[in-house]
């Protein structure tokens, strides 16, 4: 029996790990895959109070030490589900099963695909969802960016220092990234803006070669040469394994106010997973310090 069982080692999850450690209770923190979550791909951090520059890796690294330091274990396991049974709930892994007093969910959400014909086909052919993980591959070549919001300006700005040029597409004329970041983006020489434009076909045979583009107004259409493609549209929650006891709202999100707290008593949520309006590292760490604060007091 465990007092708290948290779910997802990104920001949101490995914060509430370091809260309810401080707070003398016993943690056991389950991730699918490694910890730190999207935000260990990035290479600068310059928005989070306090730091003034830092990597993703090193922030993450600093979370998993701070919090394992404290007393938290981490294993690597899926979580399949989680049973409510009172005021012992049962987390099941594809290794085994956990009984908790509490739980928090803090899973995060995954990258949201351009739903192209092939797109699967080529990944890891000239599709990529990581600009920092695969952008050294395309040193010196013209690479296309899609998407609008600070993930898609971010990767331009990376890839403006690596690549020959940049096409930063977006499906509207204006951007939902920071207006500092694109200011910086339009005085480069190697980025040119195609707004407003949607992807409609990815061209290639072994790898590809280029990417068909069109305004969503006009239907006028466009190839554009590219050895690689990051897209970044979004994100997606991954939430479907805890519908028995939490409420889901259309778009795959944990219903949860600031305070995350979800349906079930003892289930909380924490980070990029609930509902909410700003999904920023700061937001899903003072998520992670308010679930495993209230966690706590839910154990008593």
């Amino acid at each position: 029996m465990r007092d708290i069982v948290i779910i997802g080692a990104g920001t949101a999850g490995l914060t509430a790990a370091i809260y309810a450690c401080r707070a003398g209770r016993d943690v056991l923190v389950l991730e699918a895959s490694s910890y730190g979550g999207q935000i260990i791909n990035t290479p600068d951090i310059e928005n989070y109070p306090g730091i003034r520059s830092v990597s993703g890796y090193d922030f993450a690294t600093g979370l998993y030490e701070q919090a394992t330091g404290l007393g938290a274990e981490v294993r690597y396991e899926k979580v399949a589900g989680v049973e409510d049974r009172g005021d012992v709930k049962v987390v099941t892994t594809t290794q085994g099963a956990y009984e908790a007093r509490a739980v928090i969910v803090a899973t995060g959400a995954k990258n949201r695909p351009l739903g192209v014909a092939r797109e699967q086909e080529l990944v890891g052919r000239g599709v990529s969802y990581c600009a920092t993980c695969d952008g050294m591959f395309f040193r010196g070549k013209d690479v296309a960016v899609v998407g609008g919001g600070n993930t898609a300006v971010g990767d331009a700005l990376f890839l403006a220092n690596i690549a020959r040029k940049v096409y930063l597409v977006h499906r509207r004329d204006y951007f939902r990234g920071s207006p500092a970041d694109v200011a910086r983006l339009r005085e480069a020489d190697n980025v040119e803006f195609v707004v407003p434009a949607v992807v409609d076909e990815l061209i290639g045979d072994q790898a590809l070669e280029a990417i068909r583009v069109s305004d969503p107004a006009s239907g006028t259409s466009r190839r554009i040469d590219v050895a690689g493609v990051f897209v970044a549209v979004g994100q997606i929650p991954d939430n479907a394994a805890f519908a028995g006891v939490v409420d889901i709202d259309e778009r795959g999100y944990v219903v949860a106010g600031e305070d995350c707290v979800t349906r079930t008593p003892g289930v909380f949520v924490a980070g990029d997973c609930r509902t909410k309006q700003v999904r920023q590292l700061v937001t899903a760490a003072g998520d992670g310090a308010v679930a495993a604060t209230a966690a706590s007091a839910y154990i008593g």
